[in-house]
This record gives structure tokens, sequence and C-alpha cells, in this order.
């Protein structure tokens, strides 16, 4: 039987489809938005530490407001971004989370041991080394600052050694991030959220009662979702608790298996070619814009709201959201006073050091206490060249830096930040090439 020919979608491409389309056919999206990223990161840094650096900062601080009648937002450009724009990062990150525990490596305890014991070392062991180094005074607050991990980052680097890296490693790291972004939700959401305000946050989780209800009474247009979505960001906005919460709640209420089956859709197919070729032309012509339109709704239910999202707002994070974060966030001024500030240096210590060490020891209590299993084809070696890449904590612990950290602090921070990262990726690197060439 010779095999269907592949059908050709033929509409124009959407703007970021004709954008990501050619990096996206020799590397994965992740790793893609990982060199973007980079590149970013590095322009951010160029103007900040140029003569236009005045300039440059008196932009991201530009005052924007949202106005209806009396109501209003008046945030500034860089904080709109964070507290805005950020919330669609976080809402990805949520349907990560959800795939991975319905239908990935954490829907089963014994799979997801491993990459759960080492999440959990890379967050204590760095937050506690960093609590050590800087001591008393109101940077005690960065300690949730390195316990993050930028994904994006890792498996760009990871894609530097193609084959090099086992396969089943870079399904721990890939689990283990995902545990690592509970964890880092978690801190934003006990640690970093103050000065509550009730009647807001009950309005919020009012809406999140409303999504759920939408859910099982089978709503299904997006439409109703996102204006629901908006008015809960607001509420959450107004309530003190970071808005990003509300983008991982969103996020986990999404379902994850698709309202019709392939099999029920191949039968509603067939029911619909005999219409059309009993119908004769003049049915077909009376009767084609409606059945489009319903085979096209009916096409859309054979794939989850889960996956539908992921893959039109995947693309959407890494190549616009996360490149503009970087911009408005790496754009430091590089000085030899924040080189040598103590929270530089426990920020990189702690991001540098603490990540690999925690996840390795914890890793290897847990095999050989009995608790995880550790992947086939995996050295130990290896593993810790992932855990050392793990201290790669841009994206994350630049967002909570800017949570946790005064003006002071701050740029003190971002210096150990990518200080740590950059450092971070040599050493990883380093480490899984040696453990490739021991391996050959």
């Amino acid at each position: 039987m010779t095999p269907p020919s592949t059908l050709q979608d033929p509409l124009p491409s959407e703007p970021i489809d004709r954008l990501v389309a050619p990096l996206d056919r020799f590397l994965h999206v992740e790793a893609t938005g990982g060199i973007v990223l980079l590149a970013c990161t590095v322009i951010a840094l160029a103007i900040a530490n140029s003569p236009l650096s005045e300039i440059y900062s008196r932009f991201w601080h530009t005052e924007v407001a949202l106005e209806v009648g009396t109501w209003h937002l008046r945030f500034s450009l860089e904080h709109w971004i964070n507290d805005g724009l950020m919330v669609l990062f976080f809402f990805v990150i949520g349907l990560e989370v959800k795939r991975e525990l319905v239908r990935g490596e954490l829907r089963d305890l014994r799979s997801a041991a491993l990459p759960l014991a080492g999440a959990l070392g890379g967050m204590v062991v760095p937050a506690a080394m960093y609590l050590m180094l800087i001591g008393p005074g109101p940077a005690v607050r960065g300690w949730g600052v390195p316990m993050a991990t930028d994904i994006a980052f890792v498996v760009a680097s990871m894609a530097m050694l193609g084959t090099r890296v086992p396969s089943r490693l870079r399904v721990m790291l890939l689990s283990l991030a995902i545990a690592d972004d509970i964890g880092a939700i978690l801190v934003i959401a006990l640690g970093y959220s103050a000065g509550i305000a009730v009647v807001p946050l009950l309005l919020g989780l009012l809406g999140i009662g409303v999504v759920w209800v939408c859910e099982r009474l089978g709503v299904r247009s997006f439409g109703v979702y996102t204006l629901l979505g908006v008015a809960i960001w607001v509420a959450f906005v107004k309530s003190g608790v970071h808005a990003t919460i509300a983008g991982v709640l969103l996020g986990l209420l999404t379902p994850a298996m698709p309202y019709i089956s392939e099999g029920t859709f191949a039968q509603f197919v067939d029911r619909l070619r005999a219409v059309w070729r009993g119908g004769g032309t003049t049915n077909v012509a009376g009767t084609s814009a409606a059945n489009v339109r319903t085979l096209q709704r009916v096409a859309r239910e054979t794939v989850s709201p889960l996956d539908y999202l992921e893959s039109v707002l995947h693309p959407w994070v890494s190549f616009a959201i996360m490149p503009v974060f970087a911009l408005a966030n790496a754009g430091v001024r590089v000085h030899m006073a924040a080189v040598g500030n103590r929270v530089a240096v426990a920020v990189a210590v702690s991001l540098l050091l603490g990540k690999p060490l925690g996840i390795t020891l914890v890793s290897w209590l847990a095999v050989h206490l009995g608790l995880a299993r550790q992947p086939a084809g995996v050295s130990w070696l290896q593993l810790t060249g992932g855990a050392a890449l793990c201290g790669i904590g841009f994206t994350m612990a630049m967002f909570i830096a800017s949570l946790a950290l005064d003006s002071e602090a701050l740029p003190a921070a971002k210096v150990g930040i990518l200080a740590a990262s950059a450092l971070a990726s040599v050493l990883g690197l380093g480490i899984l090439s040696a453990a490739a060439r021991r391996s050959s």
C-alpha cells in the first residue's frame, strides 16, 4: 500500500512561524531560544556599559498607564514586562508542569524520584550556601536567587555537544528543571508576596474557580478563557500576590486530554465525505462553508488544549517574551565595586558551586539509599556535568532577584548571576566533553 503523502498547508504562515521555522528545523525551540536569549543578553550588557546607558535605563523606566475611567494601572515599562508579559512565560511553565505530571517523567513516583531529589538538592544547598556567605542584612532576602535553573540556556548548551550528551541525561535534566520550576514558583508565592489585599485575592481565586467550572461545563471558547485570565491577572496584581502565580495556576488548570478522540474524528470525516459525495454539486456548494467550519472546530478538539496552547505560545515565549525580558533586565553596568560586592560573590558561588554540589550529592544519596534509579547509560561524571550546567540560572534568577533585592543590591546580584551562568556553562560543557571522551 502506498503511504499517504503529507498534506501541505495552503494558507500563508503566521509571522512568528516564518521567523521560527528555519531555525526550528535544525534545533529544538528551547535550544534556539537560548541562543536568542544569549544574544539579547550580550546586547543589553553592551548598551548598559556604553555612553547610551542613561538613555537605555530611562527607556525601560518609562511609565505606561492603562486607564478606564477612574480605574488605572500605572507601571514602568520594565514592570509591565516583569509582571505582565512574564505571566505568559509562567503560564507555559504551568502547561509544562501539567504535561509532566500527566504524561511525562513526573507522573510515576519511581521515575520521578531522581529528578525530584536532584531538584531538591539543587534548591536547598545553594540557598543555604547563599545565607552562609551573605550574613545579616537586607540582602538576606536574596536566598531564593541561586535556587533557579534556566532550562533554555541548559538545552542550548547541551545542543552544542550533540549526540555526546546521552538522551536519558537530557530527559532527566528537563524533568529536573520542571521540578525546579515548581520550587521556584513556591518560592515566589511564599517568599516574595507581601502586603496581601484580601478582597482582590478572593476575587482572583473566584476567577480561578469560574475557569474550573467553565471547563467542567464544556466551555471551549479560548476568547472566554482569555477574558477570564486577564481579569484574574488584574485581581492578582491588586492583591499583592505576584501576578505570575495566576499564570501558573491557569496553566495547571488547562486540560491535558483532547475532547475528541482520533477514532471519533475519523468517523466524523467519513460521514462528512459521504454527505458531500451523496449531495451532488448543488448541495456541496450550499453547505460547504458550514461543513468546513464544523470540520475546523472538530479537528481542533482532537488536540488537547494543553498541547495546542503550548505549540502556539512556546515560540512566542522563547523568541519574543524572554528576549525582551533579557533586554529589560540584563542591562547592568559592570564595574569593580559590583564584581567585589558580597551579594555578587554570594550569588555567583551559590549558583556555580552550590547548584551542582546539591544536585549531585542528593541524587547520589537517593540512588544509594534505593529511593531512585540511576538512568541507564548515564555515568556519574555525566550527571555531574549536567548538574554543573544547572548553575545557569539566568531568567528565573534575574526574575527572583528583581522581587527580592533593593535597587542597591540588585545590580550586584545581576553581575553575580551573569558571571556564574557563563562559568557554569563552560564548566558543565567541559565535564560533559571529558565524560564523552572517557566513554568513547
